[in-house]
């Protein structure tokens, strides 16, 4: 299952954007209200969990500094990334489209597909305020 959230236009270099995503406690600033949940477990990895959701650890798994990070559930039970692809549009300006790839069964990716969306809808949304 593939989601992407529509490019995100920050006033912010592209160099400033990585710096805030490759600090995992400042995800808790880009949650969605509903978040019940939010804790740092390292210097790579947050726990979270939004109302009537399970607990998901996201650990760090990739990062390109200045163009790209990329955080991974760090249970193989439900196994997918969350990739944030920064790009510079000038010195002061970036663009961030934000993508969730996961491997679920038809079943699963019915039931996960809309809150997923709204998920990442809202971080990117959420990105515009840092």
């Amino acid at each position: 299952m593939h989601i992407e959230s529509p490019k995100k236009t920050i006033n912010k270099s592209e160099k400033e954007v990585f710096d805030f995503l490759i600090d995992i406690k400042n995800f808790e600033k880009l949650m969605p209200e509903n978040i019940s949940k939010f804790e740092v477990l390292g210097a790579d990895k947050f726990l979270f969990a939004l109302k009537g959701m399970p607990e998901i650890v996201l650990k760090l798994k990739e990062q390109h500094p200045n163009n790209k990070i990329v955080l991974g559930a760090a249970s193989d039970k439900l196994p997918f990334t969350l990739t944030a692809d920064i790009l510079a549009v000038s010195d002061t300006e970036s663009e961030v489209t934000l993508s969730f790839e996961g491997k679920f069964n038809a079943m699963m990716a019915m039931m996960v597909k809309s809150p997923i969306t709204n998920f990442i809808e809202t971080l990117s949304k959420n990105l515009g305020k840092i």
